[in-house]
């Protein structure tokens, strides 16, 4: 059978001049923070990465990369929930009988806990950490989430993508170099009736091309290709929902293909940041040089001051000898205070601790906390992105995974779907709950015990529960329920102090009182 021709490698040639700007930024940006993230072109086991002259970059990319990840995926806890809507739940009941809402969000919360125990066996955490490295520095990220294995992660330097003005993708092309004796035995068939490839002995590495591309409404296909064929037995069709390849971005900019780092905002700092930190290393070990003159016509011998020890004595003359060393200590002084200052700011929008406590004798907890929520607010529109781009699929992607696995049975079409529950959706609901605990402790300290007075406490309940994201359905008991239980109480009571005869007295009397109401009741009837 004769193999058919591929477009990725032509379409990878194509692409890659529209990714040249962005990628050019991101080797600059990884350069001055953690150089082995975007690597220089060319760049081999055998090369050198640049070593920055300050580890701030480093430190905060490092530091927001695990805000994003505990924020995003919190260990122990799903990021996600399955939410069914009251007409669903109504219409199970009717044809399940017995099973209530609470049946079933009791089966819908062990599937969440089944995901998320697929999600943890297969390192997602650690892929899902360095792909936020990836956005932070150059914006972009490509991710692979396979039927069976560990999460991939691949850099913008090693993809090319195309998308439409609405931001969805159209065409995704990924490079790598193999060996050819690594790549199947389809693959390596191609390569050795192309030449350069005899008894499974590798002379060079060949490139695979992976190619992603949308076909229809919502259905994309992918093809791997090697020497410009298509690797028999690689086409694959996917719905969009639970496509695995994620061509991931920080940032939204309409009519462009790809994002822009976190880090671009602060280039300038970090730039200027690592120019006086190499300024003062130089300068500082100019300033520690020091060089002992001799006057050379004079009685005292060079060599004896150099060789002399510590409380030597030797012939010389004080006057003939002079120590030489710069003196730049007030320029010092102002490029490291220039220093303090771009740190400060870059620790500050790298939500690093240095940044939440203030320079003070005295700070409260209270301030600290209001501190560290300003920042965790200012990233909500990173959240709401990375939601949409990169939670959810997950969440649909290792679903489709564990069902065809037969890990999980598959769920009716449209009777649930999945939330998130971090990130975004946490912060209004946190702003939400610190609003309404400190309308409450303020009320307190002015009315004290009378607030009970003012307060409604079931209501207080139901607010607070919505703010945690929690279903009150059946949780908290209903004010008639409430008054059932505190008659209940009351009769216990009195059976306690006054004895059997007292309470059969009281069962009768309130006999009498509604058989009366409901006579009356009856008459009103009858005139109405």
């Amino acid at each position: 059978m004769e193999n058919q021709q591929g477009i990725a490698a032509s379409r990878y040639e194509n692409l890659k001049n529209a990714r040249e700007h962005i990628l050019t930024r991101a080797r600059e940006a990884s350069a001055i923070t953690i150089p082995n993230v975007i690597v220089r072109d060319g760049f081999n086991e055998t090369s050198d990465l640049p070593t920055p002259f300050q580890s701030v970059g480093s430190r905060g990319v490092r530091n927001l990369s695990s805000k994003f990840l505990l924020s995003l995926f919190p260990p122990n806890m799903p990021f996600f929930k399955y939410t069914i809507d009251d007409m669903t739940v109504n219409e199970i009941e009717e044809e399940a009988g017995e099973v209530g809402r609470g049946e079933i969000e009791k089966a819908l919360n062990m599937r969440e806990r089944m995901v998320m125990k697929e999600i943890e066996a297969s390192y997602f955490r650690t892929a899902a950490f360095e792909a936020f490295k990836h956005l932070i520095i150059a914006g972009n990220v490509l991710m692979y989430v396979p039927g069976d294995g560990m999460t991939q992660v691949y850099g913008v330097d090693k993809y090319v993508v195309s998308r439409d003005p609405a931001g969805t993708v159209l065409e995704i092309v990924l490079r790598q170099s193999f060996h050819p004796g690594t790549l199947p035995k389809e693959a390596q068939q191609i390569i050795a009736q192309g030449g350069g490839f005899e008894n499974n002995q590798a002379k060079d590495k060949v490139d695979l091309f992976t190619y992603v591309r949308r076909t229809a409404k919502g259905k994309y296909e992918v093809v791997q290709e090697v020497k410009g064929f298509i690797i028999p037995n690689t086409r694959m069709v996917y719905d969009e929902d639970i496509l695995p390849w994620r061509a991931l971005r920080m940032t939204k900019l309409d009519g462009e293909d790809y994002g822009r780092g976190y880090v671009e905002d602060y280039l300038g700092d970090l730039i200027s940041l690592e120019g006086l930190s190499q300024t003062v290393l130089e300068g500082s070990a100019v300033v520690a040089k020091v060089i002992t003159l001799v006057n050379p016509n004079g009685s005292t011998n060079a060599r004896d001051i150099a060789e002399a020890e510590n409380g030597a004595v030797i012939s010389g003359s004080p006057d003939e000898v002079q120590m030489l060393q710069a003196d730049s200590r007030l320029n010092m002084q102002t490029a490291q205070q220039m220093i303090q200052e771009l740190t400060q700011r870059l620790a500050f929008a790298f939500m690093m601790n240095t940044a939440i406590q203030r320079n003070a004798e005295r700070v409260t907890a209270q301030e600290i906390q209001y501190m560290a929520r300003e920042l965790e607010t200012s990233l909500g529109g990173l959240y709401s992105l990375l939601a949409q781009e990169f939670q959810l699929p997950m969440v649909k992607i290792f679903e489709k995974r564990m069902e065809a696995n037969r890990q999980v049975p598959a769920l009716p079409e449209g009777v649930t779907m999945p939330t998130v529950v971090t990130g975004l959706d946490a912060l209004g609901r946190g702003n939400d709950l610190q609003n309404l605990d400190h309308f409450l402790a303020g009320l307190g300290e002015v009315m004290g015990p009378e607030l009970m007075k003012y307060l409604n406490v079931g209501e207080y309940i139901k607010r607070r529960g919505a703010a945690l994201g929690i279903d009150m359905s059946d949780l908290i008991r209903t004010e008639e329920e409430i008054a059932q239980i505190d008659q209940q109480q009351q009769m216990q009571g009195m059976a306690a102090n006054l004895g059997p005869k007292a309470i059969e007295a009281m069962a009768q009397i309130q006999g009498k009182q509604l058989d009366g109401q409901n006579k009356v009741a009856q008459e009103q009837a009858k005139k109405e």
